[in-house]
């Protein structure tokens, strides 16, 4: 395998690109480059072909018909396909509205399910879906909710972190596996076994949202009892939300029919054309794998291709940040702060940046003239927590996937030059 095997091979990058709608011009606005992807990446145009095909079958799930029948087939495959995507063993799959919808109901069921007394623990640089729900239903239940404090030059918090906070009465933990705001993964396996060192039974609930389009997710290595993310983020369409959840958590009481089967999660008949755009995503991350590896089973292949995500991803921040060519990077610009630090091997796939000398909200809008669409994020509810630290009212992110090549950020940095 090449250091690079997606960006030293021209060919397969413009095979990957082909394979997503709208992947270099916009609907409404004509040709433009897309680092808005933490906004919500790219759609496969698998996805969008399947979502069409459902939308227009009448039927519906457990009736005596062949096509009911189908769905069913459908859905019971996709739930096992997002299993090996997340390398989860047993527990059930689930779909709801949308990822903080999802975080809201598994952490609710965690804080009022969990033995009496004890805390919640989080921390603060997860994003306000996961925070939120365990401000809420910690007081709700009777806890104190801990908020470790992340490093403000790292953008990220670590596992010696948890463990200095984490107790044996603590019952219920938060983790942000990704932040959208610094780009900052964390050490999921780490932290998940530096919470189950001091308290074996917590419930440990993982905001997956962000992390999910750069492609590994291993909860064999991560043994926790919920996994979220929102499909809309990693390839699929907006409409609805997944989550895993072990055995465990799923024997908790929660929401459900009476009368309805065991374990169940779901509220009245889902959308089978939902579940089918997770199989479509799943089975694109297994052809990558396939593409860049000679591995030939599903799992094997899905993290083969997270290897070259990743490291596609990270020749495209380190341009961004160090410049290509004769262009100079965001790093040696005049007045440009990177958020989490310049050299931060938690990168993934997003540089955040404040310039001294243009306003964000006018360096967002010039790009967009550029045709280049990047997002501010302001110092409010949404990214407070990690701006306001630092002394920012506001920055500009700029997310990156897999499908994005070097010419596209050599673009970005002569625009930003001229901007500046």
């Amino acid at each position: 395998m090449t250091t690079n095997p997606i960006g030293d091979r021209p060919d397969l990058l413009a095979d990957i690109r082909s394979r997503f709608a709208h992947v270099d011009e916009c609907p409404f606005e004509g040709p433009r480059i897309f680092f808005e992807n933490a906004g919500g990446a790219l759609t496969l145009n698998s996805v969008v072909d399947t979502s069409a095909k459902f939308a227009a079958i009448p039927d519906n799930q457990g009736r005596i018909n062949g096509a009911s029948k189908a769905l069913v087939e459908i859905i019971n495959k996709a739930k096992d396909d997002v299993k090996t995507l997340f390398n989860a063993q047993g527990g059930s799959v689930f779909v709801g509205e949308s990822g903080t919808e999802l975080l809201f109901r598994v952490i609710r069921d965690a804080c009022l399910g969990a033995p009496a007394g004890g805390t919640v623990v989080g921390s603060t640089v997860e994003h306000p879906a996961s925070r939120s729900a365990a401000a809420r239903w910690a007081e709700q239940s009777g806890r104190e909710h801990v908020l470790i404090a992340h490093s403000d030059t790292e953008g990220r918090v670590t596992a010696d972190a948890y463990a200095d906070t984490v107790t044996a009465d603590t019952r219920v933990a938060t983790i942000l596996h990704t932040s959208p705001v610094t780009g900052m993964g964390m050490d999921l396996p780490a932290i998940v076994a530096a919470i189950r060192a001091k308290s074996p039974d917590c419930f440990i609930i993982v905001d997956g949202i962000q992390h999910a389009s750069h492609g590994h997710i291993d909860l064999k290595a991560a043994p926790v009892d919920a996994y979220v993310i929102s499909p809309y983020k990693v390839f699929s369409r907006h409409g609805y939300g997944i989550a895993w959840v072990s055995d465990r958590l799923s024997a908790l009481p929660h929401d459900a029919l009476i009368g309805g089967p065991s374990g169940n999660w779901e509220l009245g008949t889902r959308d089978t054309g939902a579940y089918a755009t997770m199989s479509d995503v799943v089975g694109y991350f297994e052809w990558l794998g396939e593409q860049v590896s000679d591995a030939t089973e599903p799992r094997a292949r899905i993290e083969a291709a997270a290897a070259a995500i990743h490291a596609h991803e990270h020749a495209l921040t380190d341009a961004m940040l160090y410049g290509t060519g004769n262009l100079t990077g965001l790093s040696e610009m005049d007045g440009v702060t990177i958020v989490g630090g310049v050299d931060n091997p938690a990168r993934e796939g997003l540089v955040s940046f404040h310039s001294a000398t243009k306003p964000s909200a006018q360096i967002v809008e010039e790009l967009e003239g550029e045709g280049i669409r990047v997002h501010i994020r302001k110092a409010d509810h949404y990214s407070g927590n990690i701006l306001t630290p630092l002394g920012m009212d506001d920055c500009i992110r700029v997310s990156l996937c897999h499908y994005n090549s070097l010419s596209e950020v050599a673009s970005f940095l002569e625009a930003v030059k001229r901007i500046l």
